[in-house]
């Protein structure tokens, strides 16, 4: 909300988004496959609104000078650094609701939700989960210069592997079993499931215990590495 560049890109992507979906699925003439779409477009504006930033995260702060006073704090780093990742992925309760009305209103997709609190539900921690792999992978890279970098070479994989646009069964089987430990696949298979009317507690359940496994990696992670920069004295990467 602080970077006009952040915050147009942000505003514009999902609209793109489902904008190109849409014409893409509209060819088919069936109503399921643009909800399918729908939902999908809404979803990739989670991911890309972490995958891309979150990389970046701890590469900003040391930019600015303060990644330095954010390591000194009593506080654990990674209830610094968790808040953050949340933030980023929150743009995805935007990506949600702009995504459907500009289907609605321009491609006259009609969004049935047969269980709205269970779709809710499944959305929120959908997000959550997505803010949590964030917080790990902004750890990953903190070594890197170019973080940044990485994560645009994440998104656009993650949306094939998490089954966004584009159906897992189309994929070779490698890529659908790689796609397991990846949050956003369980989380939007559980919001097509409340959607639909299809039992969604499996997948949501997937989706949270993979996010909570993120956050203890991410845990474990960032003593590491903190630990090594205060070492070596490194943190500045200079």
């Amino acid at each position: 909300m602080t970077s006009k560049l952040q915050f147009m890109l942000q505003l514009i992507w999902p609209i793109f988004f489902a904008t190109t979906a849409l014409l893409v699925y509209r060819q088919s003439n069936d109503p399921s496959a643009l909800l399918y779409a729908a939902l999908g477009s809404a979803a990739m504006g989670t991911w890309s609104s972490v995958a891309t930033t979150a990389t970046g995260a701890l590469q900003r702060e040391r930019r600015h000078g303060t990644l330095e006073l954010l390591v000194g704090t009593p506080t654990p780093f990674a209830l610094v650094m968790v808040p953050i990742t949340t933030a980023m992925a929150t743009m995805g309760a935007y990506s949600l609701i702009a995504t459907l009305l500009w289907g609605r209103l321009v491609f006259r997709v009609r969004v049935v939700i047969d269980s709205p609190v269970a779709f809710a539900l499944t959305f929120i921690v959908m997000v959550l989960s997505v803010a949590l792999l964030g917080f790990l992978l902004s750890i990953v890279t903190v070594r890197y210069r170019t973080a940044w970098v990485l994560g645009n070479l994440l998104e656009y994989p993650g949306w094939l592997l998490c089954g966004f646009v584009v159906p897992l069964a189309f994929l070779p089987r490698w890529a659908d079993q790689l796609s397991w430990i990846l949050t956003p696949k369980w989380g939007m298979a559980a919001l097509r499931a409340a959607a639909s009317g299809e039992p969604w507690i499996g997948s949501l359940l997937g989706c949270l215990v993979l996010g909570l496994a993120y956050a203890a990696l991410g845990g474990v992670l960032a003593r590491i590495v903190l630990q090594s920069a205060r070492t070596h004295a490194s943190i500045s990467l200079t």
